[in-house]
C-alpha cells in the first residue's frame, strides 16, 4: 500500500509544474472558498496543511469558514470562534466568514462574529436544512447590506431549485454581494437566467467537472466567476488546473484570467463596487477526441465509487485504461499522461481491502480520486 501511495503522491506533485506553466506571469491567486475544521462526514481541513499548500502555489489568501462541525450546536458558536482564531493566526491571509444556522439565533451570531472581525457570512441550506424562501434569511441579508459584507451560499448538490427565491432576496436587498458556490450547479440555468449580468452576484469554481465551469461561462460574464477550491474537498493541483484550463477554453483573455484568480475576489474582500461586466464568453459546444470522451464517461462512473469508498466492482477503470490504447487521436502526450494517472490510481485503489481502519480507507480513496480527477481534467480540456 505504501509504495502505491508514494507513487501517487509523486505523480500528483509532477502536475505542480503543469499548473505553474499555465499561470499568467506573476498572477496573484486568492481562494474564495476554504474550510478549516472537522466535518461530521470525517473530512478535516487543517490549518498547517492549508498554509503549506497555498504557499507552494503562491496563493495569497482565502475566504475561510468552518465545516459542518460535530460541535456546531448552538449556532456554530464554537466553530466560528475557531475560524476567527485561525484568521488571527494567519496574519491577514485568511478572511473569516461566520457560518450560520437559521434555527439557532442566526442574527445574534452573525452580529457577534462580525463585531469580532468576521468579514463575510456563510450559509449552507442543504447541511442546515432550510429553503431559500425562509423568512429568517431576510434579516441576515439586511445585515450583510448594512455591514457591506458578502454572503457565500452553497449552490451545489442536494438542493431543490433555488434561483427564484434567491432572486427575490437579491432584489429585496439592493446592493448585497452574493457568492453562489459550486457554479450554482443545483439550479444553474435558472440562476444564470436570474443573475447573468447582475453586478454583485458571483459564482465560484469549486466543482468536480470542467463541463460545469464551461457551461457557466456560456451563461454569465467572466467577471462573475471567481476561483475557489472548496478545500479540503478540493485539492491542488487539480483545483487550479481545472480553473485555468476551463478559462482558456472559454476564451478568457489574460486580464480576465487574473480577475478570475484574484482580482474580483479581492474587490469583494475590500467591499468595493463591482466592475462593469464584459459579455458572456463561453462556447456553445466543445470539440473533444472521442477517446477522451469515452475516458470521461468511464471516470464519471468511477468517481462515485471512490467517494463512497467502494472497490471498482464494475471494472470501469479498466475500460478507461483500455481506451488509452487508442493513440492515434492527435494527443499522444495527453493520452500517455492520462494512462499514467489511471494506472497509478488503479494500483492505489486495489490496496483498499488492505486498509486497516477508516482513516486508511479515506486516505486510499482520496489519493485514487485525486489521480482520476487530474486524468479527467486532461481528458475534458484537451480539444480535438
Amino acid at each position: 500500500m505504501d509504495a502505491a501511495l508514494e507513487r501517487s503522491q509523486a505523480l500528483i506533485e509532477s502536475f505542480h509544474a503543469v499548473v505553474r506553466a499555465e499561470l499568467p506571469q506573476g498572477a496573484e491567486i486568492f481562494d474564495a472558498h476554504v474550510h478549516l475544521g472537522t466535518d461530521v462526514d470525517g473530512m478535516v481541513g487543517d490549518f498547517d496543511e492549508l498554509i503549506e499548500g497555498q504557499e507552494r502555489f503562491g496563493i495569497s489568501g482565502a475566504f475561510v469558514f468552518c465545516l459542518d462541525e460535530p460541535d456546531r450546536h448552538p449556532g456554530f458558536r464554537a466553530a466560528n470562534d475557531r475560524t476567527l482564531r485561525h484568521a488571527a493566526r494567519s496574519g491577514g491571509r485568511f478572511v473569516p466568514f461566520v457560518r450560520l444556522d437559521l434555527a439557532e439565533e442566526p442574527l445574534e451570531e452573525a452580529v457577534r462574529c462580525l463585531d469580532a472581525g468576521a468579514r463575510g457570512i456563510k450559509l449552507h441550506p442543504r447541511a442546515q436544512k432550510f429553503l431559500l424562501n425562509d423568512e429568517r434569511l431576510a434579516p441576515v441579508f439586511e445585515l450583510a447590506c448594512e455591514r457591506r459584507v458578502p454572503i457565500l451560499i452553497h449552490g451545489g448538490r442536494g438542493l431543490p431549485p433555488i434561483a427564484e427565491s434567491l432572486a427575490h432576496l437579491v432584489d429585496r436587498f439592493d446592493g448585497v454581494q452574493l457568492i453562489i458556490a459550486h457554479c450554482g450547479i443545483a439550479d444553474l440555468a435558472a440562476l444564470a437566467g436570474c443573475f447573468s449580468g447582475h453586478p454583485g452576484v458571483f459564482f465560484d469554481t469549486s466543482v468536480w467537472s470542467a463541463l460545469d465551469i464551461l457551461d457557466l461561462y456560456r451563461l454569465v460574464s467572466p467577471g462573475q466567476v471567481i476561483y475557489a477550491s472548496d478545500y479540503p474537498y478540493g485539492q491542488q493541483p487539480a483545483s487550479l488546473l481545472l480553473a485555468l484550463r476551463t478559462a482558456r477554453l472559454a476564451g478568457l483573455d489574460e486580464d480576465e484570467v487574473r480577475a478570475l484568480l484574484a482580482g474580483t475576489a479581492q474587490r469583494i474582500r475590500r467591499g468595493e463596487e463591482p466592475l462593469p461586466l464584459s459579455p458572456r464568453r463561453g462556447p456553445e459546444s466543445i470539440s473533444q477526441p472521442l477517446t477522451f470522451a469515452r475516458i470521461h464517461a468511464y471516470l464519471s462512473m468511477a468517481t462515485p465509487l471512490l467517494w463512497t469508498r467502494q472497490a471498482d466492482s464494475l471494472g470501469v477503470l479498466g475500460l478507461a485504461l483500455n481506451a488509452c490504447d487508442e493513440r492515434s487521436n492527435g494527443h499522444r502526450e495527453e493520452t500517455e499522461q492520462i494512462r499514467e494517472l489511471l494506472e497509478t490510481a488503479r494500483d492505489v485503489w486495489r490496496t483498499l481491502p488492505e486498509a486497516e481502519d477508516e482513516r486508511e480507507r479515506v486516505r486510499t480513496t482520496r489519493s485514487a480520486f485525486r489521480l482520476l480527477h487530474l486524468a479527467n481534467i486532461v481528458a475534458v480540456t484537451s480539444s480535438a
